[in-house]
Parts: structure tokens; C-alpha cells; sequence
């Protein structure tokens, strides 16, 4: 699985990346994380509001960030179908 946070390196942004991470070693799923901080390839996305959370290609929040449980069901139905 491959998971991308958008953001140009806000706040906001580095929490949702530490709250993936979090999620990502608690389920024990296997997954690539990386940041995208060119705006650019933000753009890329069609993504207005950053943060971002893009899994496998497609995106799944932006302009906030999924509470815990929200994170684990996006990534335990991406690790499912996977």
C-alpha cells in the first residue's frame, strides 16, 4: 500500500503524517509512507486544502485530519483490497 500526505510542511500536515505513521505500526499493515510537499505535485491531486491523505493513488482526506479511528478503517479497507 502506498500512502502519501500532502502538504507543504504546516502543522497540521507533519500531525497527520505522525498520526499515519501511528496507525500504519498499530495495525501492522504494510504500507510505504512518504510526504509530498511540492506544490506541484499537490496540485497534482486536485487537492484544494492540505493536509491530504492520498492512498494508493486516491484521495481520501483533505483539509483535515481523520481522527484515529477514521485512519484505521481508510487504511484496514485499503489493506483489504489490496
Amino acid at each position: 500500500m502506498e500512502i502519501k500526505i500532502l502538504g507543504t510542511g504546516c502543522a497540521k500536515c507533519k500531525k497527520l503524517y505522525e498520526a499515519t505513521d501511528k496507525a500504519i505500526k498499530e495495525l501492522g499493515v504494510t504500507a510505504t509512507l512518504t510526504k509530498v510537499e511540492k506544490i506541484d505535485e499537490i496540485m497534482a491531486f486536485n487537492v484544494m486544502m492540505t493536509p491530504a491523505l492520498v492512498i494508493n493513488g486516491e484521495v481520501k482526506s483533505a483539509g483535515r485530519i481523520p481522527n484515529a479511528a477514521e485512519l484505521a478503517t481508510l487504511l484496514t479497507t485499503a489493506a483489504a483490497k489490496g
